[in-house]
Protein backbone atom coordinates (compact mmCIF):
# COMPACT_ATOMS: atom_id res chain seq x y z
CA UNK A 1 0.00 0.00 0.00
CA UNK A 2 1.06 3.37 -0.23
CA UNK A 3 0.62 5.52 2.95
CA UNK A 4 0.43 8.88 3.17
CA UNK A 5 1.37 10.53 6.84
CA UNK A 6 0.52 14.24 7.44
CA UNK A 7 2.47 15.09 10.79
CA UNK A 8 6.48 13.93 11.74
CA UNK A 9 5.55 13.90 15.54
CA UNK A 10 5.56 10.94 18.07
CA UNK A 11 2.59 9.52 16.92
CA UNK A 12 3.22 9.78 12.91
CA UNK A 13 6.47 7.80 13.43
CA UNK A 14 5.51 5.09 15.49
CA UNK A 15 2.88 4.84 12.73
CA UNK A 16 5.67 4.77 9.82
CA UNK A 17 7.97 2.37 11.82
CA UNK A 18 5.52 0.06 12.22
CA UNK A 19 4.58 -0.23 8.91
CA UNK A 20 7.13 1.25 6.53
CA UNK A 21 8.76 -2.37 5.91
CA UNK A 22 5.80 -3.90 4.10
CA UNK A 23 3.93 -0.68 2.75
CA UNK A 24 5.49 2.58 0.82
CA UNK A 25 5.09 5.38 3.30
CA UNK A 26 5.39 9.43 2.36
CA UNK A 27 5.33 11.75 5.39
CA UNK A 28 4.54 15.05 5.00
CA UNK A 29 5.46 18.27 7.28
CA UNK A 30 5.86 21.76 7.66
CA UNK A 31 8.97 21.43 9.23
CA UNK A 32 12.11 21.40 6.87
CA UNK A 33 14.63 19.07 9.22
CA UNK A 34 12.71 15.89 10.00
CA UNK A 35 13.99 14.15 13.39
CA UNK A 36 16.33 11.40 14.09
CA UNK A 37 14.21 8.58 14.39
CA UNK A 38 12.51 9.08 10.99
CA UNK A 39 16.03 9.26 9.09
CA UNK A 40 16.42 4.95 10.36
CA UNK A 41 13.72 4.64 8.06
CA UNK A 42 13.29 3.95 4.45
CA UNK A 43 10.73 6.73 3.53
CA UNK A 44 10.09 9.83 1.30
CA UNK A 45 9.65 13.01 2.91
CA UNK A 46 7.80 15.98 1.64
CA UNK A 47 8.30 19.39 3.11
CA UNK A 48 4.88 21.62 3.51
CA UNK A 49 1.31 21.70 4.59
CA UNK A 50 -0.95 18.59 4.02
CA UNK A 51 -3.62 21.15 3.30
CA UNK A 52 -2.06 22.31 0.20
CA UNK A 53 -3.09 20.93 -2.74
CA UNK A 54 0.74 21.23 -4.56
CA UNK A 55 2.06 20.06 -1.75
CA UNK A 56 -0.18 16.79 -1.60
CA UNK A 57 0.46 16.27 -5.60
CA UNK A 58 4.26 15.94 -4.74
CA UNK A 59 2.96 13.83 -2.32
CA UNK A 60 1.26 11.38 -4.92
CA UNK A 61 -1.86 11.60 -2.76
CA UNK A 62 -3.88 10.42 -6.53
CA UNK A 63 -1.52 6.91 -6.04
CA UNK A 64 -2.05 6.75 -2.30
CA UNK A 65 -4.38 4.12 -0.91
CA UNK A 66 -4.70 5.56 2.99
CA UNK A 67 -4.03 9.26 4.21
CA UNK A 68 -3.31 9.41 8.06
CA UNK A 69 -3.73 13.03 9.25
CA UNK A 70 -2.05 12.49 12.92
CA UNK A 71 -0.82 16.24 13.76
CA UNK A 72 -1.04 18.12 17.08
CA UNK A 73 -3.74 20.11 15.79
CA UNK A 74 -7.34 18.81 15.29
CA UNK A 75 -8.36 22.12 13.10
CA UNK A 76 -5.23 21.19 10.39
CA UNK A 77 -6.48 17.36 10.62
CA UNK A 78 -9.88 17.95 9.49
CA UNK A 79 -8.60 20.40 6.97
CA UNK A 80 -5.93 18.41 5.31
CA UNK A 81 -8.63 15.53 4.83
CA UNK A 82 -10.84 17.59 3.53
CA UNK A 83 -8.38 18.85 1.30
CA UNK A 84 -7.35 15.42 0.44
CA UNK A 85 -10.60 14.47 -0.58
CA UNK A 86 -11.34 17.04 -3.04
CA UNK A 87 -8.34 15.55 -5.39
CA UNK A 88 -8.15 12.20 -4.52
CA UNK A 89 -10.45 8.84 -3.41
CA UNK A 90 -8.27 8.04 -1.19
CA UNK A 91 -9.65 6.53 2.31
CA UNK A 92 -8.52 9.01 4.89
CA UNK A 93 -7.77 8.56 8.67
CA UNK A 94 -7.99 11.73 11.31
CA UNK A 95 -7.02 12.30 14.24
CA UNK A 96 -8.88 14.35 16.87
CA UNK A 97 -8.56 15.10 20.27
CA UNK A 98 -11.25 17.67 20.96
CA UNK A 99 -14.68 16.31 21.75
CA UNK A 100 -16.19 19.06 21.07
CA UNK A 101 -15.79 18.43 17.30
CA UNK A 102 -16.45 15.14 17.30
CA UNK A 103 -19.92 15.94 18.51
CA UNK A 104 -20.21 19.03 16.55
CA UNK A 105 -19.55 17.54 13.13
CA UNK A 106 -21.04 14.38 13.90
CA UNK A 107 -18.20 11.97 12.36
CA UNK A 108 -18.46 8.96 14.42
CA UNK A 109 -22.05 8.77 14.35
CA UNK A 110 -21.98 8.93 10.15
CA UNK A 111 -24.86 11.14 9.28
CA UNK A 112 -25.40 13.04 6.12
CA UNK A 113 -22.97 16.20 7.33
CA UNK A 114 -20.01 13.29 7.50
CA UNK A 115 -20.50 12.21 4.08
CA UNK A 116 -19.78 15.90 3.31
CA UNK A 117 -16.75 16.37 5.52
CA UNK A 118 -15.41 13.32 3.42
CA UNK A 119 -13.53 11.81 6.65
CA UNK A 120 -13.28 8.32 6.39
CA UNK A 121 -12.31 7.07 10.18
CA UNK A 122 -11.93 9.52 13.35
CA UNK A 123 -9.27 8.16 15.77
CA UNK A 124 -9.35 9.51 18.74
CA UNK A 125 -6.71 8.02 20.66
CA UNK A 126 -7.67 9.04 24.56
CA UNK A 127 -10.78 7.78 23.78
CA UNK A 128 -9.56 4.82 23.11
CA UNK A 129 -6.87 5.01 25.69
CA UNK A 130 -10.24 5.38 28.59
CA UNK A 131 -11.63 1.67 26.60
CA UNK A 132 -8.07 0.44 27.49
CA UNK A 133 -8.28 1.59 31.12
CA UNK A 134 -12.24 0.46 31.47
CA UNK A 135 -11.17 -2.96 29.83
CA UNK A 136 -8.34 -3.57 32.13
CA UNK A 137 -10.19 -2.28 35.46
CA UNK A 138 -13.15 -4.75 34.73
CA UNK A 139 -11.46 -7.64 32.75
CA UNK A 140 -8.28 -8.27 35.30
CA UNK A 141 -8.95 -12.04 34.31
CA UNK A 142 -8.63 -11.38 30.38
CA UNK A 143 -5.99 -12.87 28.84
CA UNK A 144 -5.96 -10.75 25.59
CA UNK A 145 -8.00 -7.69 24.68
CA UNK A 146 -8.28 -6.51 20.89
CA UNK A 147 -10.24 -3.02 19.55
CA UNK A 148 -11.92 -3.31 16.12
CA UNK A 149 -13.86 -0.74 14.24
CA UNK A 150 -12.18 1.68 16.07
CA UNK A 151 -13.07 0.27 19.09
CA UNK A 152 -16.64 -0.21 18.99
CA UNK A 153 -16.16 -4.17 18.81
CA UNK A 154 -13.34 -6.09 20.52
CA UNK A 155 -12.26 -9.68 21.13
CA UNK A 156 -11.09 -10.58 24.48
CA UNK A 157 -9.90 -13.48 26.15
CA UNK A 158 -10.40 -15.31 29.58
CA UNK A 159 -8.52 -18.60 31.03
CA UNK A 160 -11.40 -20.87 32.45
CA UNK A 161 -10.22 -21.26 36.25
CA UNK A 162 -11.80 -23.30 39.60
CA UNK A 163 -13.53 -20.65 40.46
CA UNK A 164 -15.19 -19.48 37.12
CA UNK A 165 -19.03 -19.83 37.52
CA UNK A 166 -19.09 -21.09 34.16
CA UNK A 167 -16.62 -24.24 34.58
CA UNK A 168 -18.40 -26.95 33.95
CA UNK A 169 -21.32 -25.47 31.70
CA UNK A 170 -22.91 -25.61 28.34
CA UNK A 171 -22.37 -22.88 26.26
CA UNK A 172 -26.13 -22.76 25.82
CA UNK A 173 -26.77 -22.39 29.38
CA UNK A 174 -23.99 -19.60 30.32
CA UNK A 175 -26.72 -16.98 28.65
CA UNK A 176 -24.06 -14.75 28.03
CA UNK A 177 -24.99 -11.33 27.20
CA UNK A 178 -26.33 -10.01 23.77
CA UNK A 179 -24.24 -9.01 21.21
CA UNK A 180 -21.35 -11.05 22.50
CA UNK A 181 -19.91 -14.65 20.67
CA UNK A 182 -17.90 -16.92 22.29
CA UNK A 183 -15.99 -17.68 19.02
CA UNK A 184 -13.45 -19.80 19.98
CA UNK A 185 -11.73 -22.48 22.80
CA UNK A 186 -7.93 -23.51 23.04
CA UNK A 187 -7.94 -26.67 24.97
CA UNK A 188 -4.58 -28.55 24.70
CA UNK A 189 -3.05 -26.43 22.43
CA UNK A 190 -5.74 -26.73 19.92
CA UNK A 191 -7.92 -24.20 18.85
CA UNK A 192 -11.85 -24.71 17.70
CA UNK A 193 -14.95 -23.19 17.36
CA UNK A 194 -17.65 -24.17 20.33
CA UNK A 195 -21.43 -24.60 19.57
CA UNK A 196 -23.97 -24.69 21.99
CA UNK A 197 -23.30 -28.08 23.34
CA UNK A 198 -19.78 -27.28 24.19
CA UNK A 199 -18.84 -27.64 27.71
CA UNK A 200 -16.42 -25.45 29.44
CA UNK A 201 -13.58 -27.34 31.06
CA UNK A 202 -10.74 -26.27 33.59
CA UNK A 203 -7.72 -24.24 31.57
CA UNK A 204 -9.60 -23.71 28.64
CA UNK A 205 -8.92 -20.55 26.94
CA UNK A 206 -12.34 -18.65 25.85
CA UNK A 207 -12.02 -15.83 23.19
CA UNK A 208 -15.15 -14.01 22.90
CA UNK A 209 -16.29 -11.27 20.35
CA UNK A 210 -18.95 -8.85 20.58
CA UNK A 211 -20.00 -5.06 20.71
CA UNK A 212 -17.26 -3.41 23.33
CA UNK A 213 -20.04 -2.25 25.96
CA UNK A 214 -21.63 -5.57 25.89
CA UNK A 215 -18.33 -7.34 26.70
CA UNK A 216 -17.96 -5.02 29.48
CA UNK A 217 -21.07 -5.91 30.86
CA UNK A 218 -19.93 -9.86 29.62
CA UNK A 219 -16.54 -9.27 32.37
CA UNK A 220 -18.57 -7.86 34.62
CA UNK A 221 -20.92 -10.75 35.32
CA UNK A 222 -18.57 -13.82 34.44
CA UNK A 223 -15.18 -13.08 34.84
CA UNK A 224 -13.98 -11.14 38.40
CA UNK A 225 -11.23 -11.98 40.32
CA UNK A 226 -12.05 -14.15 43.97
CA UNK A 227 -15.34 -14.24 42.75
CA UNK A 228 -15.30 -9.63 44.19
CA UNK A 229 -15.68 -7.24 41.62
CA UNK A 230 -13.77 -4.07 41.91
CA UNK A 231 -15.54 -2.32 43.83
CA UNK A 232 -13.23 0.96 44.43
CA UNK A 233 -10.83 3.02 42.15
CA UNK A 234 -8.56 6.22 42.48
CA UNK A 235 -7.89 8.89 39.26
CA UNK A 236 -5.11 10.71 39.93
CA UNK A 237 -5.65 12.70 37.00
CA UNK A 238 -9.53 14.61 36.45
CA UNK A 239 -8.27 15.66 32.60
CA UNK A 240 -10.06 14.13 29.47
CA UNK A 241 -9.46 10.57 30.26
CA UNK A 242 -9.90 10.82 34.34
CA UNK A 243 -13.07 12.53 33.42
CA UNK A 244 -14.83 9.69 30.55
CA UNK A 245 -12.86 7.00 32.68
CA UNK A 246 -15.31 8.22 35.53
CA UNK A 247 -17.98 8.39 33.65
CA UNK A 248 -17.53 4.64 32.34
CA UNK A 249 -16.90 3.92 36.24
CA UNK A 250 -20.46 5.52 37.50
CA UNK A 251 -22.43 3.22 34.94
CA UNK A 252 -20.88 0.38 36.79
CA UNK A 253 -22.04 2.11 40.78
CA UNK A 254 -17.84 1.80 41.25
CA UNK A 255 -17.31 3.74 43.99
CA UNK A 256 -14.32 6.11 42.53
CA UNK A 257 -12.36 9.21 43.68
CA UNK A 258 -10.40 11.33 41.61
CA UNK A 259 -8.00 13.55 42.55
CA UNK A 260 -7.11 17.12 40.27
CA UNK A 261 -5.25 19.83 40.85
CA UNK A 262 -7.20 22.64 39.83
CA UNK A 263 -10.37 23.98 40.95
CA UNK A 264 -12.23 24.84 38.01
CA UNK A 265 -11.74 21.34 36.49
CA UNK A 266 -13.06 20.03 40.07
CA UNK A 267 -16.13 21.83 40.07
CA UNK A 268 -16.39 20.84 36.18
CA UNK A 269 -16.57 16.95 37.90
CA UNK A 270 -18.02 17.80 40.58
CA UNK A 271 -21.02 19.16 38.26
CA UNK A 272 -20.78 15.94 35.60
CA UNK A 273 -20.31 13.11 37.86
CA UNK A 274 -22.22 13.11 40.74
CA UNK A 275 -21.67 9.92 42.15
CA UNK A 276 -17.90 10.51 42.08
CA UNK A 277 -16.02 11.91 45.16
CA UNK A 278 -14.01 14.95 43.36
CA UNK A 279 -11.22 15.82 46.03
CA UNK A 280 -9.00 19.04 45.31
CA UNK A 281 -5.32 18.13 45.49
CA UNK A 282 -2.04 16.80 44.04
CA UNK A 283 -1.71 13.59 43.61
CA UNK A 284 2.33 13.67 44.46
CA UNK A 285 0.65 14.76 48.44
CA UNK A 286 1.33 11.71 50.42
CA UNK A 287 -0.36 12.77 53.31
CA UNK A 288 -3.41 13.64 51.13
CA UNK A 289 -3.08 9.73 49.72
CA UNK A 290 -2.62 8.64 53.12
CA UNK A 291 -6.05 10.48 54.62
CA UNK A 292 -8.09 9.16 51.58
CA UNK A 293 -6.85 5.89 51.96
CA UNK A 294 -5.70 5.71 48.14
CA UNK A 295 -3.66 2.88 49.03
CA UNK A 296 -6.91 0.42 49.95
CA UNK A 297 -8.26 1.03 46.82
CA UNK A 298 -9.02 -2.16 44.13
CA UNK A 299 -7.32 -0.20 41.42
CA UNK A 300 -5.57 3.18 41.23
CA UNK A 301 -5.46 5.16 37.81
CA UNK A 302 -2.12 7.61 37.62
CA UNK A 303 -3.63 9.63 33.99
CA UNK A 304 -2.29 13.28 34.05
CA UNK A 305 -0.83 14.36 31.22
CA UNK A 306 3.07 14.27 32.72
CA UNK A 307 4.95 11.33 32.22
CA UNK A 308 7.01 12.27 35.48
CA UNK A 309 4.17 12.54 37.68
CA UNK A 310 2.18 9.70 36.85
CA UNK A 311 5.52 7.69 37.19
CA UNK A 312 5.76 9.31 41.25
CA UNK A 313 2.66 9.12 42.14
CA UNK A 314 1.94 5.54 40.77
CA UNK A 315 5.41 4.52 43.37
CA UNK A 316 3.43 6.60 45.45
CA UNK A 317 0.44 4.48 45.44
CA UNK A 318 2.44 1.36 45.15
CA UNK A 319 4.23 2.17 48.70
CA UNK A 320 0.49 2.84 50.16
CA UNK A 321 -0.20 -0.73 49.07
CA UNK A 322 -2.63 -0.52 46.07
CA UNK A 323 -2.87 -3.76 44.59
CA UNK A 324 -3.08 -2.83 40.74
CA UNK A 325 -2.09 0.16 39.37
CA UNK A 326 -2.41 1.75 35.64
CA UNK A 327 -0.58 4.11 34.76
CA UNK A 328 -0.76 6.65 31.56
CA UNK A 329 2.33 6.72 29.43
CA UNK A 330 2.59 9.65 26.88
CA UNK A 331 5.76 8.99 25.89
CA UNK A 332 6.33 6.08 23.86
CA UNK A 333 9.93 5.83 24.96
CA UNK A 334 9.09 5.92 28.93
CA UNK A 335 6.78 2.65 28.68
CA UNK A 336 10.19 0.23 29.24
CA UNK A 337 11.25 2.49 32.19
CA UNK A 338 7.88 2.64 33.51
CA UNK A 339 7.37 -1.45 33.37
CA UNK A 340 11.28 -1.80 34.60
CA UNK A 341 10.38 0.15 38.29
CA UNK A 342 7.22 -2.05 38.66
CA UNK A 343 3.87 -0.49 37.33
CA UNK A 344 1.84 -3.12 37.37
CA UNK A 345 0.18 -1.73 33.71
CA UNK A 346 1.44 0.91 31.39
CA UNK A 347 -1.05 2.19 29.04
CA UNK A 348 -0.03 5.05 25.95
CA UNK A 349 -2.99 7.02 23.99
CA UNK A 350 -0.53 6.83 21.02
CA UNK A 351 0.04 2.99 21.27
CA UNK A 352 -3.80 2.52 21.70
CA UNK A 353 -4.21 4.61 18.25
CA UNK A 354 -1.65 2.10 16.73
CA UNK A 355 -3.38 -0.14 17.44
CA UNK A 356 -6.27 1.07 15.39
CA UNK A 357 -4.62 1.80 12.56
CA UNK A 358 -3.39 -1.69 12.34
CA UNK A 359 -6.98 -2.09 11.46
CA UNK A 360 -7.11 0.00 8.76
CA UNK A 361 -4.19 -0.63 7.00
CA UNK A 362 -5.21 -4.17 5.95
CA UNK A 363 -3.27 -5.88 3.05
CA UNK A 364 -6.02 -6.91 0.51
CA UNK A 365 -4.44 -10.04 -0.33
CA UNK A 366 -4.33 -11.40 3.36
CA UNK A 367 -7.32 -9.87 4.58
CA UNK A 368 -5.52 -10.56 8.33
CA UNK A 369 -6.77 -7.71 11.25
CA UNK A 370 -4.68 -9.91 13.77
CA UNK A 371 -3.42 -13.09 15.00
CA UNK A 372 -5.05 -15.40 18.07
CA UNK A 373 -3.55 -17.94 20.50
CA UNK A 374 0.35 -17.67 18.74
CA UNK A 375 -1.07 -18.08 15.29
CA UNK A 376 -3.53 -20.96 16.28
CA UNK A 377 -6.17 -18.49 14.64
CA UNK A 378 -6.73 -15.53 12.81
CA UNK A 379 -8.99 -12.44 12.44
CA UNK A 380 -9.89 -11.96 8.45
CA UNK A 381 -11.62 -9.37 6.90
CA UNK A 382 -13.39 -9.42 4.04
CA UNK A 383 -15.65 -6.77 2.16
CA UNK A 384 -18.41 -7.48 0.21
CA UNK A 385 -18.66 -6.27 -2.95
CA UNK A 386 -21.67 -4.81 -4.99
CA UNK A 387 -22.33 -8.10 -6.87
CA UNK A 388 -22.69 -9.61 -3.49
CA UNK A 389 -26.95 -11.29 -3.49
CA UNK A 390 -28.02 -10.40 -0.26
CA UNK A 391 -28.17 -14.03 2.04
CA UNK A 392 -28.40 -15.08 5.50
CA UNK A 393 -25.76 -15.92 7.40
CA UNK A 394 -27.21 -19.33 7.84
CA UNK A 395 -27.34 -20.21 4.04
CA UNK A 396 -24.10 -18.89 3.30
CA UNK A 397 -22.16 -22.63 3.77
CA UNK A 398 -18.78 -21.03 4.94
CA UNK A 399 -16.28 -23.45 5.62
CA UNK A 400 -15.78 -25.36 8.58
CA UNK A 401 -14.15 -23.75 11.70
CA UNK A 402 -15.11 -20.65 10.15
CA UNK A 403 -17.49 -18.01 11.60
CA UNK A 404 -18.66 -14.58 11.06
CA UNK A 405 -18.61 -12.91 14.55
CA UNK A 406 -18.92 -9.17 13.71
CA UNK A 407 -20.61 -7.01 10.61
CA UNK A 408 -19.71 -3.32 9.72
CA UNK A 409 -22.62 -1.66 7.74
CA UNK A 410 -22.42 1.84 7.36
CA UNK A 411 -21.43 2.91 11.04
CA UNK A 412 -23.19 0.00 12.39
CA UNK A 413 -21.85 -2.61 14.44
CA UNK A 414 -23.95 -5.92 14.18
CA UNK A 415 -23.09 -9.35 15.98
CA UNK A 416 -24.73 -11.89 13.40
CA UNK A 417 -27.32 -14.97 14.09
CA UNK A 418 -28.08 -17.52 11.58
CA UNK A 419 -31.03 -15.22 10.26
CA UNK A 420 -28.70 -12.15 10.12
CA UNK A 421 -29.00 -10.82 6.51
CA UNK A 422 -25.80 -9.96 4.47
CA UNK A 423 -25.77 -7.31 2.16
CA UNK A 424 -23.07 -5.99 -0.49
CA UNK A 425 -20.76 -3.55 0.68
CA UNK A 426 -20.99 -4.99 4.51
CA UNK A 427 -17.67 -5.58 6.08
CA UNK A 428 -17.35 -9.17 7.58
CA UNK A 429 -14.83 -9.84 10.78
CA UNK A 430 -14.41 -13.32 10.54
CA UNK A 431 -12.73 -16.33 12.98
CA UNK A 432 -11.19 -18.97 12.00
CA UNK A 433 -8.91 -21.41 12.79
CA UNK A 434 -5.08 -20.74 10.85
CA UNK A 435 -5.20 -23.76 9.12
CA UNK A 436 -8.51 -23.11 7.43
CA UNK A 437 -7.92 -18.89 6.81
CA UNK A 438 -7.04 -19.91 3.13
CA UNK A 439 -9.93 -21.90 2.71
CA UNK A 440 -12.36 -18.26 3.90
CA UNK A 441 -10.68 -16.40 1.92
CA UNK A 442 -10.94 -18.54 -1.46
CA UNK A 443 -14.60 -18.98 -0.27
CA UNK A 444 -15.22 -15.52 -0.62
CA UNK A 445 -13.49 -14.77 -3.57
CA UNK A 446 -15.58 -17.38 -5.49
CA UNK A 447 -18.79 -15.72 -4.05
Amino acid sequence: MNIVIYGANDIGNLIATEFFEDHDITIIDNQENLKEDFNKLDINFIFGSGSNIDTLKKARIQDADIFIACTDSDETNIISCISVKNISEVKTVCFISNEDYVESLNLVKGCEFNEKILIDNVIRPENLLTQQIFRLITTPEAISIENFAYGKAALIEYRIKENSIILNKKVKDCHFPSSTLIVGITRDNKLFIPNGETTLKLNDKAIFMGVSHNLDILAAKFFIVNNKKVETVTIIGGGRVGFMLGESLDELDIKTKIIERDFKQCEFLSAHLPKTLVLHGDGKDLELLKNEDVGDSDVVVCVTNNDEKNLLCSLLVKQLGARKIITRVSEATNIALFEKVGIDVAVSPKFAAINEIKHTIVDPDKGILTTVEQGLGEILQVNLSEKFQDTLVMNLKMPPNSLIAIIERKNNIIIPMGNTLLRAYDKLIIFTTSDNAQNVKDFFEGN
